[in-house]
């Protein structure tokens, strides 16, 4: 019963969200539209936040499935850009669930439909600085592509349908993978310099075993100063 009560409050509250925005989601609105009282509200989520973080996860479910399942290929980079497109045409197809899970950021603390988008990110990250292409600290690449895709996406959404020129997402896309990626090495040789040649070794360090874990950790640190360094460079 619970189970059902939570599908039949969340499927109300999604609607409440389509039809008018994160303010049309009050406690009362959704217990009238579900059909139970307004005190199962606060004992399957919480509070308000709970219930319209469920909601979030529940639509986005979707689009991290149509991401996850996203075949990956031996170019991250082009992965990446995929990637980006289905973050942005989730966004246009879906906007008042993408704002409710980007347009009111908490520092501090994600939602966790976004948190996990948000790790398969970076997963594409962590692999173009496997393949030797990444220029930057996975960490710092993950953040700028993030933030790129998110303005972009709010902005496309804040804006008439038909005033929106669709062709700034894929500026805006090329402009960051310029940003944090080399060109491809070439075969014979993977070096790109010494911060791309840094944070290369700094993704696949976890998987040696020639050094003590107190080794790896103080080779770790020296390669995220190199670069670090070669950023502020």
């Amino acid at each position: 019963m619970a189970t059902n009560h939570r599908e039949r409050i969340i499927e109300a509250a999604t609607a409440l969200l389509v039809k008018g925005g994160r303010d049309a989601v009050s406690t009362r609105a959704v217990s009238a539209a579900a059909g139970v009282q307004a005190p199962a509200i606060y004992r399957i989520f919480g509070d308000k936040q709970g219930l319209l973080d469920a909601v979030a996860g529940h639509g986005f479910e979707t689009y991290l499935r149509s991401k996850e399942s996203n075949p990956v290929t031996d170019d991250p980079v082009a992965d990446l850009r995929r990637g980006w497109d289905l973050h942005v045409g989730f966004g246009l197809s879906h906007p008042a669930l993408y704002s409710l899970i980007y347009g009111d950021p908490r520092p501090g603390g994600e939602p966790p439909a976004a948190r996990r988008a948000s790790e398969l990110l970076a997963g594409i990250i962590h692999r173009i600085a496997e393949a030797g292409r990444l220029s930057m600290t996975e960490e710092r690449a993950a953040v700028l592509v993030h933030a790129a895709g998110r303005g972009m996406t709010l902005t496309l959404i804040s804006l008439p349908e038909e005033q929106r020129d669709l062709s700034l997402s894929a500026i805006a896309r090329e402009s960051a993978i310029a940003t944090i990626t080399t060109d491809p090495p070439p075969d014979e040789s993977r070096s790109g310099g010494p911060v791309t040649a840094a944070v290369a070794l700094r993704a696949v360090l976890p998987q040696t075993a020639a050094l003590t874990t107190s080794e790896r950790a103080l080779l770790a640190d020296w390669l995220d100063r190199i670069a670090t360094a070669g950023q502020s460079a």
